[in-house]
């Protein structure tokens, strides 16, 4: 089997699977809007946001072609092989491969994340990253980056070197543990990007120590995030393992929301809790784990694959950009259907448990002022919804609580 063609048609197959979601969304701009959020946008604003749609979709049509056509060649070129040489460690090998990578990857990225943020977000008044944060900030996530993949991949080395197959129950275990420990530490990675306050005392700051203390969570801290410095867009979220949780707000959101507002979209980060949804998100990772692990496995248990690329034999950085490029991006986008599915299941229920603390109506009005604030696609398309969103539409998010507000 010619194992570089194969992985070429997997490669343009997925390419086109992306492309052709691009294109729906870019085209989606034209959907009548639904009625209950129409008066999100007035006349202006949604002229305003027809161009923004518009020129964000055509940068990410681009890139997704540029980033092919750049991938296909190196591949096609067996580029990686010419780069790991003659290099006889093992290790070695794996690390000049994936850092030749990462850097070719930050290239290209860094370039169309220069347009989205410095150009495009800038245009339309959301953009307050300076150059200077902009370029720390790619620097700092190259680094991060780079150390954890080639740490951990070094890792998988060693134990597939020392333990042959063993390697699926020992590795999935060590990336699970990681995962957790990630989301324990998320707080602490958090500040290499960004500055907290604590929130200051008041009705917004006891209305949400109440809430949490209702259901018995313990709020270890309230923070304020310095986003203003880096865009004019809201957002707010949860930190922490277990029943003991950092709330995080961006100190947009806590400017343009009222406390009933914020109370209403914790109501909801609690409903996620009460229905043990973060357990069930951590079993889905899990799952997704073993079925990369697997893949990885099958792919160093080959020498042939490699050799097909110009190598000598394995080459494990080799094995990780093709499962990034080409094996688990192809799996992905069925994984996805069922995860999405799931997961905008979930958001009806974390709405209702909103809707039962009594902040139905607030956050109806929170989400439409994060919907406003974040300029949200208010119309788009059914397939891509089904395909990709994690989240129903804010459409179908109001329409399902106008309902149980009515039934409560």
């Amino acid at each position: 089997m010619n194992f570089k063609l194969l992985a070429l048609i997997l490669f343009t197959l997925i390419f086109l699977y992306k492309l052709t979601l691009e294109i729906l969304h870019y085209r989606s701009s034209k959907n009548p809007i639904p009625e209950n959020v129409k008066d999100i946008y007035d006349s202006e604003t949604y002229s305003r946001w027809l161009a923004y749609h518009g020129e964000k979709s055509r940068m990410s049509i681009v890139s997704t072609g540029v980033s092919y056509v750049i991938n296909l060649l190196i591949l096609g070129l067996d580029f990686y092989a010419w780069v790991a040489g003659d290099i006889a460690n093992v290790y070695l090998q794996t690390i000049v491969v994936l850092a030749v990578f990462n850097v070719i990857d930050l290239a290209a990225s860094t370039v169309f994340t220069y347009i989205d943020t410095m150009i495009i977000d800038e245009k339309y008044g959301f953009n307050k990253t300076t150059m200077k944060t902009f370029c720390i900030d790619r620097l700092k996530e190259f680094v991060i980056t780079g150390v954890l993949v080639i740490g951990l991949m070094c890792l998988f080395v060693w134990i597939h070197q020392s333990l042959g197959d063993w390697i699926l129950v020992l590795f999935s275990g060590i990336m699970m543990a990681f995962l957790l420990l990630v989301m324990v530490l998320y707080p602490k990675f958090s500040k290499v990007f960004n500055k907290f306050v604590p929130l200051e005392e008041g009705k917004l700051r006891d209305k949400l120590t109440a809430l949490l203390d209702k259901y018995g969570y313990t709020i270890k801290e309230i923070q304020v995030m310095n986003a203003s410095e880096r865009t004019t867009k809201s957002n707010a979220y949860f930190t922490g393992a277990g029943k003991t949780k950092t709330i995080v707000l961006y100190d947009n959101l806590v400017e343009a929301m009222t406390a009933d507002e914020i109370c209403a979209v914790f109501a909801h980060e609690m409903g996620h809790g009460l229905h043990k949804d973060t357990v069930k998100n951590s079993v889905k990772s899990f799952l997704m784990v073993i079925i990369m692990v697997v893949l990885a496995w099958l792919t160093v248990r080959y020498p042939e694959i490699h050799e097909d690329f110009g190598f000598a034999g394995v080459n494990y950085g080799f094995a990780l950009i093709l499962l990034m490029l080409v094996e688990f991006a192809f799996v992905s986008p069925l994984l996805s259907l069922w995860i999405n599915g799931s997961t905008r299941k979930a958001e009806y229920r974390a709405d209702a448990q909103a809707v039962k603390d009594g902040y139905g109506e607030a956050l109806i009005s929170g989400l439409k002022k994060l919907s406003r604030d974040n300029f949200a696609h208010l119309a788009p398309d059914k397939l891509l919804v089904a395909l990709e969103y994690s989240h129903p539409t804010l459409s179908q998010r109001i329409e399902a609580i106008e309902k149980r507000i009515k039934s409560e």
